[in-house]
């Protein structure tokens, strides 16, 4: 098992959610056999942040319905890249915090041999603090789970 470096999911990702043309980037990453998608989210309730990935995932196909174990992969990642935006502690309105966030969500094999499968990666940027305008600050996500 060795992975391409040509294919690092998690790489593509964070560039994606961080692109300034996502179209253009998402083209590119579907001409390379990625699937690829991209959205935004604002909330005081990461159960929401979760909804709206997962939507996404599920309307442009990413992820099949009524397959749990594509569901429960791509939780994971979600939950994983919230941590990284909320510093370990995913919490939002209970502690007097907001996000405002642009997401990616990837799909494909990173590794040289098809076998591997297909692996999912969930990346969120944007902003994070208290819900008054002028108190937030950058953060960014990066979530990785196999399917």
């Amino acid at each position: 098992m060795a992975l391409n470096q040509e294919r690092r999911i998690g790489r593509e990702a964070m560039l994606l959610v961080l692109s300034v043309d996502a179209e253009q980037e998402v083209k590119r990453l579907n001409q390379a056999d990625w699937q690829a998608c991209m959205g935004k989210v604002g909330s005081m309730e990461a159960h929401k942040v979760v909804a709206a990935v997962e939507t996404a995932a599920k309307k442009n196909g990413l992820i099949k319905t009524g397959i749990y174990r594509e569901s429960h992969a791509l939780y994971h990642a979600i939950m994983e890249a919230l941590q990284g935006v909320t510093r370990g502690q995913v919490q939002l309105g209970s502690v007097h915090r907001t996000v405002g966030l642009s997401f990616a969500i990837l799909r494909g094999n990173p590794y040289e041999q098809i076998e591997e499968g297909d692996w999912i990666a969930v990346s969120l940027y944007g902003t994070i603090g208290a819900p008054v305008k002028g108190s937030e600050h950058e953060a960014i996500g990066l979530g990785i789970n196999h399917i």
